[in-house]
């Protein structure tokens, strides 16, 4: 074994460029694969976890309980199917005032429990008590860590009912509530809705789901349930933002891998061919046929390890803020989610080398077969034969010599030429992909601000921010905001936190009055809203609640309730908010002054003074320049274009392989053109335009897969629905760069060592005949 060490470590020595380029591959491979593999994991692993911990409850009912009785409802735990049920617990909604606690204001849905255990639903207890006497409420805190206790003992004043005080904060998966109170204070609430949480056996899908809901309400009335949650439809919404990722990350791993495949085999198969004096000199010193094949597996095994434990680093350093971009304003409650589990380590640490040796073996398998006789005799040149048919219709044209003859040479090691010809397609692919998703994300990150100029955002103060509510009035503040000089629209933004008939969850509407141009280029499907009662929402929103465009929900705020229709969906949204018309929110709170303003400036405009000028009208006002950046567009584009150029590198580097062999193996074959008249220019052109026309071939290949990839990649982003004007970004002139780019890719692998075949003079090459 040491002897077979040796020899490969001086294989190392000797191959040091191709070495490098498998160390290269195999780390871009890998770190692509673990963050792919990473997301994949943390879009559900954690949720998953999290959830059985805490016996989280497969479907959240709400029934109306003017329809049905409490015992009718808890002997709907007993049906067929019912794995485990809790309650019924009243249910009620409360008003709560702007800025209570974290909240915007609106009201807040609440349960009566006795206790936060049970067999559904085991509720995690974070700061203080369970709510157990009458005044007393627990709030649900819906993110990671916990408020802490500063905020124990908060008042809310409810009008027409009792004074609530906060004496606990407490974390449900289930998200079956805002809040809890004991069963004797939610009596005292009035409640008209009545709440039971299940886990049936068979729970994997939606329609197991409704299947297991219409079994436990068999011979309660139809129209007695009135709202439904189920756990699917949390598990999407904690794992979307992370789920639009993956598409992107793994068709770039899966790249990532075929280059790794294609460039190992090639520059095996390379190796085994321009080095059969080296194998036959091996087996001619005791060499056994295996330890032959030993020791091209382990020179390929040393820079693919190297490259792995790199990547593999990489891939965990990259891991922390790629995961906090993709949970960004995600409710995770007690999912942990923050790195890469050791697990995904260790599949790359273990899978990336044995794939590498894998695409080894088959070229090495040759090396064991070759007798060490024949492999002595055999000569770098190709077979006697190969391609000369082709040579000789290409000699029969009126094509220079040196391009017929360069035209010809990847027919003479058909294997080889297909290998590097490959390579070429899926670096065009990753360039057209590249292309495309840049071209989406610029499009995507330049929405609403198409007119060039910058936005300004206006805060008003108060209570909630502790800072000096503004002396002038919400009509006064718009009307000083567009008789600055340069604003071109003032938008002003309402926020409360509304419920929903039949919704658990809370619903934060944003209601916006005048500017309406805002919704220019945002709709991808209906309109704009534009009356009282018409609401717009993002597709996650709408997606999660089985909501599209036409449907009719029921709003409620502050003990008013108003019938809304969805009339158009957005780009992106939150996924629990919506929007709606100024009309809409003076039916259900009259009284709410905006808080926030959103001024349009005129391109040219100074944004920063006009700010000043904004804060010098009144001192309870905040003016700050809104970023015109994204994270998310950022990311992808920043990932794509590393990626892209180091695909774009690495099929280079094969293109170098291929040229470097077949000039090292035509040697002899140069040195007799050269003794014949031709010039070191024309060798270039002859060894170029060997490459230049796989390279034009593999444009042509590309460029189709790489528009299939973008339109794959684009067209499932679930927390984004691009429009169609985002996703039709290929023209002529980008057509006609892509196809260059394959071009640019055989001729930037081919120049160094055509170059060098130029250099060489006619006695070095022919001085061993």
């Amino acid at each position: 074994m040491s002897a077979v060490w040796r020899a490969s470590r001086a294989a190392v020595k000797r191959r040091r460029l191709q070495t490098f380029v498998i160390g290269l591959v195999v780390l871009c491979s890998t770190t692509t694969v673990l963050l792919a593999m990473g997301l994949l994991a943390a879009a559900s692993g954690p949720f998953d976890k999290a959830y059985a911990d805490q016996r989280g409850a497969h479907t959240v009912a709400t029934f109306d309980t003017t329809k049905v009785s409490q015992e009718e409802l808890a002997r709907t735990a007993r049906q067929p199917g019912v794995e485990a049920a809790a309650g019924p617990f009243g249910q009620a909604i409360v008003d709560i005032p702007k800025r209570w606690l974290w909240t915007a204001g609106g009201t807040l849905t609440v349960v009566g429990r006795a206790d936060p255990a049970g067999p559904v639903d085991r509720i995690e207890l974070l700061e203080g008590h369970w709510a157990t006497a009458p005044g007393e409420i627990v709030v649900n805190w819906s993110v990671q860590g916990s408020p802490g206790p500063e905020l124990l003992g908060t008042k809310l004043e409810n009008p027409g009912g009792p004074t609530l005080t906060v004496v606990g904060f407490a974390a449900s998966m289930s998200k079956s509530a805002s809040a809890w109170v004991s069963p004797e204070q939610m009596a005292a609430l009035h409640p008209s809705s009545a709440q039971m949480l299940y886990r049936f056996t068979d729970s994997s899908t939606e329609a197991q789901l409704r299947a297991g809901l219409a079994g436990a309400m068999a011979g309660l009335p139809e129209d007695s349930l009135t709202g439904v949650q189920t756990y699917l439809a949390l598990k999407q919404a904690f794992s979307a933002l992370a789920d639009s990722y993956l598409p992107f990350m793994t068709l770039f791993g899966v790249l990532g891998l075929l280059v790794s495949a294609l460039i190992v085999g090639n520059v095996v198969s390379g190796a085994v061919v321009s080095g059969y004096r080296h194998i036959g000199v091996l087996k001619a010193l005791g060499f056994t046929p295996n330890q032959v094949v030993a020791v091209y597996l382990t020179m390929l095994s040393v820079p693919a390890v190297v490259g792995c434990v790199l990547g593999t680093v990489l891939g965990n350093v990259l891991a922390g803020p790629i995961l906090r971009v993709a949970f960004t304003g995600i409710d995770v409650g007690r999912a942990s989610v923050g790195g890469i589990g050791p697990w995904v380590s260790v599949v790359c640490l273990v899978g990336m080398p044995a794939l590498v040796l894998l695409a080894a073996l088959v070229p090495a398998l040759r090396a064991h077969r070759l007798p060490a006789a024949q492999a002595i005799s055999l000569g770098g040149a190709p077979r006697t034969g190969r391609g000369l048919r082709v040579q000789r219709m290409l000699g029969a044209t009126r094509l220079p010599r040196p391009v017929s003859l360069g035209l010809g040479q990847p027919f003479a090691r058909p294997g080889r030429t297909l290998l590097t010809l490959a390579a070429i397609v899926l670096g065009v692919t990753t360039v057209t992909l590249s292309t495309g998703l840049t071209s989406t994300m610029v499009a995507f990150g330049s929405v609403g601000r198409e007119d060039g100029g910058a936005r300004i955002q206006v805060e008003t103060g108060g209570p909630g921010n502790d800072r000096t509510p503004p002396r002038l009035s919400d009509p006064q503040i718009e009307e000083r905001l567009r008789s600055l000089p340069g604003a071109a629209g003032v938008r002003a933004r309402a926020l409360a936190q509304a419920s929903m008939t039949g919704q658990t969850q809370p619903v934060f509407a944003d209601f916006y009055r005048w500017d309406d141009s805002s919704y220019a280029h945002v709709i991808v499907k209906g309109r704009a809203p534009a009356a009282a009662g018409e609401i717009v929402a993002g597709p996650s929103f709408l997606t999660q609640r089985g909501l599209k465009v036409g449907d009719r929900v029921t709003l409620e705020l502050n003990g008013r309730q108003i019938s809304a229709t969805v009339v158009g969906q957005l780009i992106e949204g939150n996924a629990q908010a919506l929007e709606a018309t100024w009309q809409t929110l003076a039916q259900l709170a009259p009284d709410t002054h905006a808080t926030e303003y959103t001024v349009r400036l005129a391109p040219g405009t100074d944004a920063h003074a006009y700010a000043e000028a904004v804060e010098a009208l009144d001192p309870g006002l905040r003016a700050s320049v809104a970023d015109q950046g994204n994270a998310g567009t950022t990311t992808v584009i920043t990932f794509s274009t590393v990626f892209t150029v180091l695909l774009t590198l690495v099929a280079s580097l094969g293109v170098f392989n291929t040229v470097l062999l077949n000039t090292r193996e035509r040697r002899r074959d140069l040195g007799m053109l050269k003794s014949i008249g031709m010039t070191p220019r024309q060798v270039v052109m002859m060894t170029v335009t060997s490459v230049a026309g796989l390279g034009a071939v593999g444009g042509l290949l590309g460029i189709p897969l790489g528009i299939v990839a973008h339109r794959l990649v684009v067209d499932n982003v679930g927390v984004v629905d691009f429009p169609a004007y985002m996703k039709d970004v290929w023209h002529a002139p980008q057509l006609a760069a892509m196809l260059l780019a394959g071009v640019a890719i055989a001729v930037l692998g081919a120049l160094v060592p055509a170059r060098s075949a130029a250099r060489m003079t006619i006695a070095s090459v022919l001085h061993t005949e």
